[in-house]
């Protein structure tokens, strides 16, 4: 098998081994480092012998997330603030057809689950993703974790639970999600406070990341009237220079806040039966970077 060959073959599979990448860590520099070296032992192993070339990626690309988060949770480091992963562009409505497929990509990479999984140990997020997210069976999962089956159930099991007891659970259109994000941010823009308030649930709650490099809320604001006053006040002190681009991460619409052309904020919302449940912001400028070129 040629090189050209062996870079087809893996640029065929590069979005899939993104996305098990991304969902194990929530963070895009460090998923995209797992495929580089997903890469490197693609283009340096013996191709001939690989029967399933998608198969031995995920495997090689899941090990490889496995042992990063692994380091990453043995560091045991304090993050100022509360956390939210680092929010990756999508663009599920031109590549994903099948709405009913499209929803399911969408929640499996929300910002609301991320969160919760953060709380799963490795290989507990490793199982959830592939099987939650990816729809492998088990018997693949195992292979690729190197874990008997049995004991594979028991990791997806447990994993759904803790999921299941922690996730909050969002119904809404799409469209409708969207159209609710215009009218929010538009009235946050006005400093609205009787329009926030109209569009907020009464507990509704917003969660800021700023890492301790920007200036956020050090705790997550819980009610309609803490959340909407706290916009509001941000709004009333304006801020020159300040532009909006509206794109998609997560699976779902968010908004890009720039000043002087560079990325100061994203905000994208949470909605349930017409009113935002809740507000994410991301203001850490190291989550901001990949989102430049969006």
């Amino acid at each position: 098998m040629g090189t050209d060959t062996a870079t087809d073959v893996f640029e065929t599979h590069r979005s899939v081994l993104m996305g098990v990448a991304y969902r194990m860590l929530g963070r895009v520099t460090d998923a995209e480092d797992v495929v580089q070296d997903a890469w490197l032992r693609w283009s340096g192993a013996d191709r001939a012998a690989v029967r399933d070339p998608r198969a031995y990626l995920v495997r090689v690309t899941t090990r490889l997330a496995v042992d990063r988060l692994r380091r990453i949770k043995a560091r045991g480091e304090t993050y100022v603030g509360p956390w939210l992963p680092e929010p990756y562009p999508t663009d599920l409505a031109a590549t994903v057809p099948d709405g009913a497929e499209r929803a399911v990509l969408a929640d499996s990479v929300s910002l609301a689950l991320l969160v919760v999984l953060e709380s799963l140990s490795p290989l507990e997020r490793a199982v959830f993703v592939l099987r939650e997210a990816f729809g492998y069976p088990y018997a693949d999962i195992a292979a690729a974790l190197d874990r008997g089956e049995a004991a594979v159930r028991q990791l997806a099991g447990r994993a759904r639970r803790h999921v299941d007891e922690r996730r909050p659970r969002y119904d809404v259109d799409p469209a409708e999600r969207r159209d609710l994000t215009e009218r929010f941010l538009a009235a946050a823009v006005e400093g609205d406070l009787d329009g926030l308030l109209a569009l907020l649930a009464p507990d509704a709650r917003l969660v800021a990341d700023s890492g301790g490099k920007a200036k956020a809320p050090v705790r997550v604001l819980e009610s309609a009237d803490k959340v909407a006053r706290f916009i509001a006040a941000v709004s009333a002190q304006g801020t020159p220079d300040l532009s909006l681009r509206p794109l998609e991460v997560n699976g779902g619409p968010a908004v890009l806040v720039l000043t002087a052309g560079r990325p100061d904020s994203l905000l994208q919302i949470e909605a349930d039966h017409g009113r935002v449940r809740a507000v994410y912001i991301v203001r850490n400028p190291d989550k901001l970077t990949a989102l430049a070129t969006a």
